[in-house]
C-alpha cells in the first residue's frame, strides 16, 4: 500500500526522533546502578579527599551509589586509561586534575589522547599550593629561601609525588622564574615522613593535605601559589609578591569516556555545579582551601587546553620527560 506524502513524511520524522527520546529517557532513569569515579592518587591525598566529598554528593543527588577507585600509578595515567577503555555510559568516571594536562606534554607516548579520548564533565575547584619547608631550613620568607638556596645550589632537596606531578612542575617553575636549583626527589609513597625528618626541605604541596603539617607547627608555609592570599591561611603571602607573575594551581574536576551521551554529561554536571552552589558542601571544599569551579562542560574542555599550553612550556623548558 503506497501511502501518502504526508503521512510518510510524518512516520520518517517520528522514526528519526526514537533515538533522541530513547536517549533523553534513558539520562533521566541514570543511574540505575552505581557509579564509580577513578582517582590516580592514593587515599588521604587532596584528590582523594576532595573526590569523596563529591562522591557523597552525588550519592545523595543521584539516588545511586557514587564509589572512589583509587588506581594509582605511571603519574595518573593508569586512571585515565581505565576511564578511556571504560563503556561510555556513565558508569565509569575520571577525578581529571592538572596532572592529566601535564602529562599530554611529559610523556613522549602514551595510548591515548587526554583531550580526545576524555570528555570534560565539569570542574570542581581550583586548589593552590603550599610553598612547605622543613623548620629546619633558615629562612622565614621567600626571600630568605631564594638567597639561602642560591648560596647553596643543589643541596636543597625538592619533594614531590612524581616526575610531572603538580609540585613538581610548580617547583620548576619557581626555580625558572628565580634561577635556583634544587634537587628533586619524587616519590612512589608519601613525600611527607622524609620531608618531616628534615631529609628533604622543601615541597610545593595542595593545600588540602598540607593544613595540619602548617596548623601543627610540622612544616613552616613561606608562601600560597595563588594569584591572591588564602583565607585559611591569611597571613601567609603568595610566592607571586616576591617573584612577580608567578602563579600556579592545583585543580580537579571530572571526565568521562569519550562519547557519553550529552544528556548523562549534562545531568552530571548540572549536579555537581549544584553542589559547588550548596552552602553545605561549598563550606566545606572552601575550608579545604579550594576555589569552587562552576563550569559547563565546553568551558572546563577549554580551561583543561589552556592549562595542558601553559604547563606544556614549563615541561620543555625544563627539559622533563618520561617514556
Amino acid at each position: 500500500m503506497k501511502l501518502p506524502r504526508r503521512q510518510f513524511l510524518h512516520l520518517a520524522a517520528g522514526a528519526v526522533a526514537l533515538p533522541a527520546l530513547s536517549r533523553i529517557a534513558w539520562a533521566q532513569a541514570y543511574p540505575t546502578r552505581p557509579v564509580r569515579i577513578v582517582v590516580g592518587f592514593p587515599p588521604g591525598t587532596s584528590s582523594d579527599i576532595t573526590a569523596r566529598l563529591i562522591a557523597e554528593w552525588l550519592s545523595q543527588r543521584l539516588g545511586q551509589q557514587v564509589l572512589v577507585e583509587n588506581r594509582t600509578g605511571a603519574g595518573t595515567n593508569i586512571a585515565a586509561e581505565t576511564v578511556v577503555q571504560a563503556s561510555p555510559d556513565g558508569y565509569s568516571l575520571l577525578w581529571v586534575t592538572q596532572t592529566n594536562a601535564i602529562n599530554a606534554t611529559l610523556y613522549e607516548s602514551l595510548n591515548f589522547n587526554f583531550i580526545r579520548d576524555i570528555a570534560p564533565v565539569a570542574g570542581v575547584i581550583r586548589v593552590p599550593t603550599v610553598m612547605m619547608i622543613n623548620p629546619s631550613v633558615p629562612a622565614k620568607t621567600v626571600p630568605e629561601f631564594i638567597a639561602y638556596a642560591k648560596a647553596n645550589p643543589d643541596k636543597i632537596n625538592m619533594s614531590s609525588p612524581g616526575i610531572g606531578s603538580a609540585n613538581h612542575v610548580l617547583g620548576e617553575l619557581f626555580q625558572m622564574m628565580t634561577g635556583v636549583k634544587l634537587v628533586h626527589i619524587p616519590y612512589k609513597g608519601s613525600q611527607f615522613p622524609d620531608l618531616l625528618s628534615g631529609q628533604v626541605q622543601i615541597t610545593f604541596n595542595p593545600l588540602p593535605s598540607s593544613l595540619n603539617f602548617i596548623n601543627t607547627g610540622k612544616l613552616h608555609a613561606l608562601a600560597v601559589t595563588s594569584a591572591t592570599r588564602q583565607a585559611v591561611l591569611p597571613d601567609v603571602p603568595t610566592v607571586g609578591e616576591f617573584v612577580p607573575g608567578y602563579e600556579g594551581n592545583a585543580w580537579f574536576g571530572i571526565g568521562a569516556p569519550k562519547n557519553t551521551p550529552k544528556e548523562i554529561v549534562d545531568k552530571l554536571n548540572s549536579e555537581i555545579n549544584a553542589g559547588l552552589a550548596d552552602p553545605k558542601l561549598s563550606a566545606r571544599l572552601i575550608d579545604l582551601g579550594g576555589v569552587p569551579l562552576s563550569v559547563t562542560p565546553a568551558e572546563f574542555g577549554k580551561f583543561i587546553a589552556d592549562e595542558t599550553e601553559k604547563w606544556g612550556k614549563v615541561v620543555k623548558f625544563a627539559g622533563l620527560k618520561v617514556n
